[in-house]
């Protein structure tokens, strides 16, 4: 299963993916994001699991184990872009700034902005076609709820 997903994450055109698959494509994303930084933390790990768990009422091991595969593919990707395509093929356009805020959650986790993290984010903004007022909306709203 881990090859199939990672053959369609590192093929040029992706096929569109079942939901499994596009969670792992979220997930993925979300480790790049948190690894931008150079600096990838527990908290963000926690972060990404609560995040894929609250989406999909995964239980907590569930969660654990798709933040692990999501580590291996992400490390295999080469680029953002495979994730954001087979997001972008799977989510509706109202739907993306969900995913931005997602990527918010995992970058803030920590208690600080990063700027890589912050160009990493904006990049997959762009590439699904959410803009900037929009991934910004999203910050606020991740910002208010972490206090």
């Amino acid at each position: 299963m881990l090859k199939a997903i990672l053959k369609r994450l590192l093929a040029p055109a992706p096929e569109a993916p079942n939901l499994p698959e596009r969670e792992v494509a979220l997930a993925a994303l979300m480790v790049r994001i948190a690894r931008a930084d150079g600096a990838y933390d527990d908290a963000e790990k926690v972060r990404i699991e609560r995040v894929l768990a609250l989406r999909d009422g995964l239980a907590e091991d569930e969660a654990k184990t798709l933040r692990e595969r999501a580590e291996e593919i992400e490390a295999e990707a080469a680029d953002t872009v495979r994730f954001t395509r087979m997001l972008k093929a799977m989510v509706p356009l109202e739907d993306r700034s969900g995913v931005i805020e997602a990527l918010w959650e995992v970058a803030l986790a920590d208690g600080h902005r990063s700027a890589d993290e912050e160009a990493q984010i904006r990049l997959a903004a762009n590439l699904l076609g959410v803009n900037d007022r929009d991934s910004a909306l999203a910050r606020r709203r991740v910002r208010k709820r972490l206090g």
